[in-house]
């Protein structure tokens, strides 16, 4: 122990690195502080509230976990399955590998199917505003609430093609009728590959008695966990940057319109992904 500020009880400068590590790797709420994560001016308080020391600045703070290359307000998803990456798992893996990679017959095509869900128009008070020189769009603050769509897309992902459709619920009765646009656009002879993912919309008992009429769909369920594995997921993200950055629809029609536009302005240019 040290003396320092009238008297008060310090650590030496070794033990409050080693009372700061060990508070930046444990949980705030294991400890009794209401927080989801430190920062450095919470572990400055948390070491001054122990009476670890008496004052230290956020900086300091900063500087000691950097050099023990922790940075405890970070985080990134993990997975704890109880599932095992198993044969099962590898089979259902290479399956789809195998429908992204090996050459299309001319009798069928690749589909990964998945629904983008509470789109919403937000009808803003008042007019945005194109950019200016010097200065950036301006999108209104305050916009009104006219209820959500949803987009149920198809991507070929050996084409870059996309089929979209928006209805107002996402159900199995929604579901099958976009399976029945998907079969009125592709010639009929042609084996039409599914790939999607394991939610209850595309198993459902009325979507197997479908599927049961219409034996050229084949369904690929991708592994639980792995909706990386459906290549549609990355063409919602071109969607999501390209036409949602600014949200700024008059309605649902007029939501859906632009939607159904943007689906034909892309397949004038489509292309596979890399």
């Amino acid at each position: 122990m040290i003396k320092k500020d009238g008297g008060a009880s310090l650590f030496s400068p070794l033990e409050v690195i080693i009372h700061l590590i060990k508070i930046a790797c444990e949980r705030p709420d294991r400890i009794g502080r209401s927080l989801s994560q430190w920062d450095c001016s919470e572990l400055a308080r948390e070491l001054q509230r122990c009476r670890i020391v008496t004052s230290i600045s956020a900086e300091t703070v900063r500087r000691i976990l950097h050099s023990q290359k922790l940075k405890p307000w970070r985080y990134h998803l993990w997975l704890n399955s109880n599932t095992p990456r198993d044969s099962e798992f590898c089979r259902k893996v290479e399956e789809l590998i195998d429908l992204y990679t090996r050459p299309i017959t001319a009798n069928e095509v690749v589909l990964c199917v998945d629904e983008k869900t509470s789109l919403q128009p937000r009808p803003r008070k008042h007019p945005t505003k194109p950019c200016r020189p010097g200065g950036p769009s301006l999108v209104e603050h305050e916009y009104k609430r006219d209820g959500a769509l949803n987009l149920f897309a198809a991507f070929d992902p050996h084409t870059g093609y996309v089929y979209g459709q928006c209805y107002e619920r996402k159900r199995q009765e929604e579901f099958i009728a976009f399976l029945e646009y998907l079969d009125s656009q592709i010639p009929a002879g042609i084996t039409i590959h599914i790939i999607c993912d394991n939610v209850s919309v595309h198993k459902s008992k009325k979507v197997q008695q479908w599927l049961a009429k219409n034996p050229r769909f084949v369904f690929h369920f991708t592994p639980v966990h792995c909706s990386w594995m459906n290549q549609v997921e990355q063409w919602f993200s071109i969607l999501q940057r390209k036409r949602f950055k600014i949200t700024d629809f008059e309605s649902k029609s007029d939501l859906q319109k632009k939607i159904i536009q943007f689906i034909h302005e892309w397949n004038e240019h489509a292309r596979p992904l890399k």
